[in-house]
């Protein structure tokens, strides 16, 4: 399903946005740290097809999900090694719970846009179990080789390139790290020399935002910081996050706390620090506004614990709950498959159809770069940055614009607007702005160039407008 997808569908605009980042390798970007990029680069610069550049994030899911079995693994032996009396007893094999936790995944709806669409989640989800997975083996081991910290210091390095968000799965290694074993762990030398590869591997980012003025890091406060914080947004977000999510990994994790909290109370709860560290900062900022996707690393954290959970339900006879989530979190998964390859739904009844975003870029890129060229427009004008990123993709070289005040990755790529400019202005129906004239930013005058309707199975999805906007009367647009 994921390869019928990815070789199905057009760029969504974080994955234009992405795929623009292996177009122009830099040390870091407006936005996000590099890795989400640089990993992308060998395939970017070898194609253009997205199903192909879609295999990283497939393989990137396939990882996750070994991962998840693995990390299930190591945590059923740690409880084994605390010989926890009747739970240890009854507790099924390592194999059927390392199965259950990765049948909690695949069931769950959201991971499988990750798999299809690179973003720098779908980076920091195996990433994130592999900190995890080190964290079981000093909770069961002794000691740690030299290679175990060197091991840590590679995954935090390049969880840190992944996302800044990776600081939430550093501090759960840490809680872990200090509760075993407590200051006598960050004393030693292999901690240190942990966290030195970590700062080397991050220098990149470093070095860029200091160059940059910090721009990066300012955007990021800002974004985290959102809007106005209401109740009801708090509310949407646990709701969208059960349906995208699943009850099944609600359900594991519920059973498996009801049985073995009260048996290694405080390592389990640092273990799930990896979960509820960064669930519970995204859920606090939700109210400001958040992304359902931002939390997708820390569910396939919890997996290992909710597969355990499943398995002891399932060898009580408790199976009939587990058979009707697992159905019905399946059958919402295949509707959504079906939604998106029928490109969705439109009608006067539905404000909007999200899936129309995802076909008719590439025509109307295509369509874009003739027409500046004839034209001998200075480049592609867009209103709102969500635009510019299928615009710069798939008309690619040909400059792209965003006509707005707010500095932006684009102002780094294609620099300023200049005075006096002739530019062709892409307008879409999925997000329709007025024409950029009459006011002290505007152009002289804008003329209809021509159009494109984009249909799918006989429905009309959206439209594109081209029109040629003249003399840039404005300011330069990166102000």
């Amino acid at each position: 399903m994921h390869f019928a997808l990815g070789f199905s569908i057009e760029f969504s605009v974080d994955e234009a946005h992405y795929a623009l980042y292996a177009q122009h390798l830099a040390w870091s970007y407006f936005d996000h740290p590099p890795l989400v990029g640089w990993i992308q680069w060998p395939l970017v610069s070898l194609t253009s097809s997205e199903g192909l550049i879609r295999i990283v994030p497939e393989l990137l899911w396939a990882l996750s999900c070994l991962l998840v079995y693995q990390v299930t693994l190591e945590l059923h032996h740690f409880i084994q090694g605390r010989n926890a009396g009747y739970l240890t007893s009854s507790l099924p094999s390592a194999n059927i719970c390392g199965l259950m936790a990765v049948l909690a995944i695949i069931a769950a709806p959201m991971p499988h846009v990750l798999a299809i669409g690179l973003l720098p989640d779908t980076l920091l989800a195996p990433l994130s179990l592999g900190l995890m997975y080190m964290a079981l083996r000093w909770l069961i081991q002794d000691r740690f080789t030299l290679g175990d910290w060197i091991a840590i210091g590679i995954l935090l390095g390049l969880a840190g390139l992944s996302k800044y968000t990776a600081v939430f799965t550093a501090f759960a290694l840490l809680l872990v790290l200090l509760s075993a074993r407590g200051k006598s762990s960050i004393s030693q030398i292999g901690f240190w020399l942990a966290l030195a590869i970590a700062l080397i591997l991050v220098s990149p980012v470093l070095y860029w935002n200091w160059a940059n003025d910090w721009i990066s890091f300012k955007y990021q406060i800002a974004h985290g910081s959102g809007g106005e914080w209401l109740w009801r947004r708090l509310g949407a977000f646990i709701g969208i996050q059960i349906v995208v999510f699943g009850p099944l990994l609600i359900m594991g994790s519920i059973i498996f706390l009801k049985d073995c909290m009260h048996v290694i109370k405080l390592s389990i709860v640092c273990l799930l620090g990896f979960f509820f560290i960064p669930f519970i900062i995204f859920a606090s900022l939700s109210g400001g506004g958040s992304l359902p996707h931002w939390t997708t690393p820390a569910w396939f954290c919890l997996a290992p614990f909710a597969g355990i959970g499943l398995a002891k339900a399932w060898s009580v006879q408790h199976r009939f709950l587990i058979r009707a989530f697992f159905t019905l979190q399946v059958a919402l998964c295949l509707v959504g498959f079906g939604f998106v390859l029928s490109g969705g739904i439109s009608s006067a009844l539905i404000k909007s159809n999200p899936i129309a975003d995802l076909y008719g870029w590439k025509m109307a890129g295509q369509k874009a770069a003739e027409l500046s060229q004839a034209t001998k427009a200075n480049g592609i004008a867009v209103q709102n940055w969500t635009l510019g990123s299928r615009a710069a993709w798939y008309a690619k070289p040909i400059p792209v614009f965003v006509l707005d005040q707010r500095k932006d990755q684009f102002d780094l790529w294609f620099g300023q607007l200049p005075q006096g400019a002739n530019i062709l202005l892409i307008n879409w129906s999925g997000m329709t702005f007025s024409a950029p004239i009459g006011n002290k930013s505007s152009f002289e005058r804008c003329e209809p160039l021509d159009s494109l309707e984009i249909q799918r199975f006989g429905q009309i999805l959206s439209k594109f407008d081209f029109s040629l906007c003249s003399n840039w009367q404005g300011p330069s647009v990166a102000n």
